[in-house]
């Protein structure tokens, strides 16, 4: 039996990677857009309180179990920035461009460049369930002044993954779903919700 989940986002490369997963277990992955549903505020400090939100947002205008995320790539030298703020990094309107600028120039001084993805999923039952299923990843790299790659996105081309001699935008994407933060946690998830 398939059941139906809700992802609380319209980004096809996750609803892509997130069906192939979850697809196996029994779930039907459909993007909150296949719903009218608009995206949720994400006004906390936290990536689990965001996606939990997400989350929240989506059961609640679908009724149907729903599944979030919230990540992001955090700079050591910056005390964790640009973090929840990753994809608004530069300001609005959101750009991969400007926030790379930013992030690259915030750096320029410092002379510790490691960074690392993180992400958050949750999984809720519905609107108000009292036990979230959470699981996270944590992806460790360095941030470089000179992009390398074409593929993957954000912040992908000037995260330099020292132990492969490539960017993350130079990695397969079977690759990258394998290694990165995302692919992680998702590993994670499909084990707790078997």
């Amino acid at each position: 039996m398939t059941r139906t989940i809700v992802l609380a986002s319209n980004n096809v490369g996750k609803l892509k990677e997130f069906s192939q997963l979850l697809a196996p277990i029994g779930f039907d992955l459909r993007p909150q857009g296949d719903f009218n549903v608009s995206e949720a505020e994400e006004p906390h400090l936290t990536f689990v309180e965001n996606a939990l939100e997400k989350a929240r947002h989506a059961a609640r205008l679908t009724g149907l179990p729903a599944l979030a995320d919230d990540s992001g790539v955090c700079a050591n030298a910056l005390g964790g920035a640009p973090g929840v703020l990753s994809a608004r990094y530069a300001g609005e309107p959101k750009s991969d461009a400007r926030n790379n600028q930013k992030l690259i120039a915030d750096l320029a001084a410092q002379a510790d460049k490691s960074a690392y993805y993180y992400c958050v999923l949750v999984f809720v039952r519905h609107a108000d369930d009292p036990q979230p299923v959470i699981a996270d990843g944590r992806w460790d790299g360095e941030i470089i002044a000179e992009a390398r790659g074409q593929g993957g996105f954000g912040y992908d081309p000037y995260f330099w993954l020292p132990s492969l001699g490539k960017t993350a935008a130079e990695l397969s994407a079977e690759e990258k779903n394998r290694l990165s933060h995302r692919g992680q946690a998702l590993r994670v998830l499909v084990e707790k919700l078997r």
